[in-house]
């Protein structure tokens, strides 16, 4: 895999992220104290730009012993919602809260002496592959 060293640590401020276009992807790089987390800039729904989405603390529904609604709250764990069409994933995980198969892909992030590297697989150059001649499209 190649690294790429993409800024310091200190160009994003704490709870902030910042989008990289690195060779073929746009990954998405978020702070959270001196801890990263990097995504790539794809939602699983339908391929929108996830990490430009709203960040948030996750709204849980307060239930009851008795199994009714007492109301909303915000919980601790942090959300990203693609701006294309609400769909929500934690960002410590990268989960779909409601089906966690359904999640972002992760981009392997790190940070030495104040440097955030991410890594990416080599890019493989694309050959055609000839499927048939122009006579073969016209033979009956």
């Amino acid at each position: 895999m190649e690294e790429i060293a993409v800024g310091k640590l200190t160009d994003i401020a704490d709870g902030d992220y910042r989008i990289f276009a690195l060779q073929q992807i746009e990954v998405g790089i978020f702070r959270s104290g001196s801890k990263v987390l990097a995504y790539e800039n794809v939602c699983p729904h339908a391929g929108g730009p996830v990490c430009q989405g709203k960040i948030f603390n996750q709204v849980e529904e307060i239930i009851t012993p008795d199994k009714k609604s007492a109301g909303l709250r915000f919980g601790k764990q942090r959300h990203i919602v693609c701006p294309w069409h609400g769909y929500e994933f934690d960002l410590a995980t990268g989960c779909h809260p409601g089906d966690p198969s359904v999640r972002l892909t992760p981009v392997p992030v790190a940070v030495r002496d104040g440097q955030i590297y991410v890594r990416l697989a080599p890019v493989t150059p694309v050959h055609p592959v000839a499927r048939g001649t122009h006579e073969d499209a016209h033979e009956e």
